[in-house]
């Protein structure tokens, strides 16, 4: 078989860096990825988040095609069309001034952690007392680069390349009091995501988010959030923030921004804006013609196929499919998201891979993150039908481990579930 070829390849020559499921993807088609054998896989993890508009969308085969034959590349010591047209669109949907490009999302990340320490810089000089301190929440994740991995609060993720980056503290997820006693004039900026996406798909409460507005504002510091997995429509609207009323000093987006073209945007306010001059800081591919020539022809077909509007429509059906299904099993201890970012949670990390393991075997395909929480980042053309066909195969699963764990069958109480 060509899969074993592969990996016999792969473990001669790759750094030992995943635990690959054993399946050689060809191609995909709509919602489904399609194996060496032709078998059709129900994909409800969208490359982890990012193939937004599933396989084979003709807008993004389009967009490729035809920039692919006129420019893929330009360094960013010259113009070309795309940036300026694809930033307008970010700026216009998401409340924010400028943009920044970048080739992925940890590099957003970083990009923004430095524009926060610039801009507590010029504050500084301008005789603003204001410090270097980040904060950050437990939970977190930010990325793989060193300052990105210093604010990702998992110890599985810092502690093999310690000392990080100084000057980061945590704070207890959505606890206001903890923000509130570890805020001061120290603080350039306070980190969140606006519903944690590796953390386990746990949204902010109005009341911390509320919280972390004020403080900031108050001192100067930065609300910087991180929509890198909860933007650009998976949850119903552009970005994660946009649901509570609240407009950030920074955001980062990247995952679904350019349908798996590698990009990254940092989006920022002219008064942030103001810290960063020519030779600060760039990036060699960032936002170069093909990215943000696909990056814009995703936009569009979100905007003209009125897929926000479906990602609220199939993702309520989809939590509240889960609900039912929490109700029939007390295996499933939570269900929360918003949109197409959606989470169960079963009651051990043992339970979580079981039923991963499962889903393939029945030609679905999920994760597990944060051990426990089962996580669905379905294209945003996912349809009641699929969800129909996942939540069976589930059900299924969850029905024979407590038949052969002899676990309670029909639960009364059921889990508990957020919005």
């Amino acid at each position: 078989m060509k899969l074993d070829a592969v990996r016999a390849a792969e473990s001669r020559l790759l750094l030992s860096t995943y635990e690959r499921n054993p399946l050689l993807f060809e191609r995909g088609e709509s919602v489904y990825l399609i194996d060496e054998k032709g078998d059709r896989y129900l994909d409800l993890l969208s490359g982890i988040g990012v193939n937004a508009l599933g396989y084979r969308h003709p807008a993004i085969e389009e967009a490729i095609a035809t920039q692919s034959r006129a420019l893929i590349h330009t360094s960013n010591l010259f113009f070309h069309e795309g940036q300026a047209a694809l930033a307008q669109r970010l700026v216009d949907r998401m409340g924010l001034d400028r943009v920044f490009f970048a080739n992925s999302g940890t590099e957003a990340w970083e990009a923004a952690l430095k524009l926060s320490r610039a801009h507590a810089g010029l504050l500084r000089a301008e005789g603003r007392n204001i410090g270097t301190k980040f904060l950050a929440l437990e939970q977190s994740f930010h990325g793989r680069t060193f300052g990105s991995v210093s604010t990702t609060a998992k110890a599985k993720y810092r502690e093999p390349f310690g000392p990080v980056v100084p000057g980061v503290e945590f704070v207890r997820f959505n606890d206001v009091s903890d923000l509130r006693a570890k805020f001061s004039n120290e603080v350039c900026a306070v980190l969140v995501e606006s519903i944690q996406g590796e953390g386990g798909i746990r949204p902010l409460t109005q009341e911390f988010f509320n919280a972390a507005r004020e403080l900031t504002q108050s001192t100067g510091a930065l609300l910087v959030v991180d929509e890198i997995q909860a933007g650009l429509g998976r949850t119903g609207k552009w970005c994660g923030y946009q649901h509570y009323g609240i407009l950030p000093d920074i955001t980062t987006l990247a995952k679904p921004l350019a349908a798996g073209i590698p990009l990254g945007a940092v989006l920022c306010t002219e008064e942030v804006a103001r810290a960063i001059h020519p030779g600060m800081h760039g990036t060699t591919f960032g936002g170069g013609p093909l990215a943000c020539a696909v990056s814009i022809a995703v936009i569009d077909a979100i905007e003209s196929e009125g897929l926000l509007e479906h990602i609220v429509e199939v993702g309520n059906y989809f939590r509240e499919s889960l609900h039912a299904l929490a109700k029939r099993h007390d295996l499933i201890v939570d269900v929360r998201g918003k949109g197409l970012m959606l989470a169960a949670e079963v009651e051990s990390a043992h339970l979580g891979a079981y039923v991963v393991k499962e889903m393939l075997k029945r030609h679905i395909v999920i994760n597990c993150t944060s051990e426990t929480a089962l996580r669905f980042l379905p294209p945003y053309i996912l349809e009641k039908e699929h969800v129909d066909h996942a939540i069976v195969a589930l059900d299924e699963i969850f029905t024979e481990y407590e038949a052969a764990h002899a676990v309670g069958g029909v639960s009364q109480a059921g889990g508990q579930v957020h919005g």
